[in-house]
């Protein structure tokens, strides 16, 4: 959790929660123009002129999204700040504003939050966002950490998930799955540690798999590439629980079906190589393993040539007809009912119930 345990630690206590709030937040300083007020105050101002105002909000909770095990608490902040621009670059939009709160245990000292607002602190200069406010409060259960991102995009630009039509073609940014066998390697090192806590890994062969679980990035590249070709995505979604969970949101919002190739989908040789390690069939990682952070949108077949061999990206179906149903045609090509199985919070406790 707190890599460095010989330095002093400082009890959350000794500053209080505004003492914690000021020690926390000293380094961000606004960095846009459309940043009026940012702390400091009872409220941010912001000011967009005539874009529109983009919002999400994400919950991070210790023991369901993140085990501090393995997640170095400066990975952790630039992390959570990642999760929430992806869904503003879904939207077609830029990243602008943050606002982070966070709900910690005393077991936590001061030194500890300072490394996760580190990780904070780069993303937000990394991707020009500026940090504007936020809330601290105890916790009895470890650390939630709640992050707000607000961005904006021009009204004709904005991208929503029900655009896409029949015939569309289905893109996707990146390669899928290595984030998941990323977090399979880090908790398989989990257990030998706890059997042999002597043990030295030896991850270097990982490095990809491990760093796109640790520190992922989210693709703020994508919208002003798009841009930039002259496509406007018909829909689009980020992908965070998984590709499968992600083409049946767009699907069902579009009122749409979809040919899915299996052999189209984009896997990076690590992937493959520790999938067969871990005798995992490395479609079923990409189609539900989830946190890769790529964007997946469609396009109209008007605009195959603006995109076609672009190194970015990658068209792995087409949209058909409603009532066609949503499939996945396989290498043998055989028609298979797309199914999603992406990750579920809620999952467990439903089974408990």
């Amino acid at each position: 959790m707190f890599e460095n345990s010989q330095e002093t630690k400082t009890n959350l206590s000794e500053l209080g929660e505004f003492g914690l709030i000021d020690h926390l937040t000293k380094n961000f300083a606004p960095k846009l123009t459309s940043t009026k007020k940012a702390i400091g105050d009872d409220a941010a101002i912001l000011d967009f002129e005539d874009n529109q105002c983009i919002v999400t909000t994400d919950l991070l909770v210790e023991g369901v999204h993140f085990d501090l095990a393995y997640m170095p608490l400066k990975h952790l902040g630039y992390k959570a700040v990642m999760v929430n621009a992806s869904d503003v670059y879904a939207m077609n939009g830029k990243a602008t504003q943050i606002t982070v709160s966070i709900a910690v245990s005393n077991r936590f000292p001061v030194e500890a939050l300072e490394e996760l607002y580190s990780g904070i602190e780069l993303a937000a200069n990394i991707y020009n966002i500026d940090v504007i406010g936020g809330d601290t409060t105890s916790s009895t259960s470890g650390l939630v950490i709640s992050i707000t991102a607000l961005g904006i995009a021009k009204s004709e630009d904005v991208v929503y998930r029900s655009g896409a039509k029949p015939n569309d073609f289905l893109v996707v940014s990146g390669d899928l799955g290595a984030a998941y066998m990323g977090l399979q390697v880090l908790e398989r090192e989990k257990q030998v540690f706890k059997a042999n806590p002597n043990a030295q890994p030896d991850l270097d062969q990982y490095t990809y798999l491990i760093e796109r679980q640790l520190k992922p990035e989210a693709r703020k590249d994508i919208p002003p590439l798009l841009k930039e070709l002259d496509v406007k995505p018909t829909s689009m979604i980020d992908i965070s629980d998984g590709l499968s969970s992600e083409v049946i949101h767009l699907c069902k919002n579009s009122k749409t079906g979809v040919n899915l190739f299996e052999e189209k989908i984009p896997l990076d040789p690590a992937v493959i190589s520790v999938c067969e390690e871990f005798k995992i069939d490395s479609t079923t990682i990409a189609l539900s393993g989830g946190e890769d952070y790529e964007l997946l949108f469609t396009i109209s077949q008007e605009d195959y040539d603006k995109i076609k061999g672009n190194p970015n990206l990658t068209i792995i179906g087409h949209m058909t007809e409603e009532n066609e149903g949503m499939h996945l045609i396989t290498r043998a090509n055989t028609k298979i009912p797309l199914i999603a199985r992406g990750w579920n919070s809620m999952e467990k406790e439903e089974e408990e119930d």
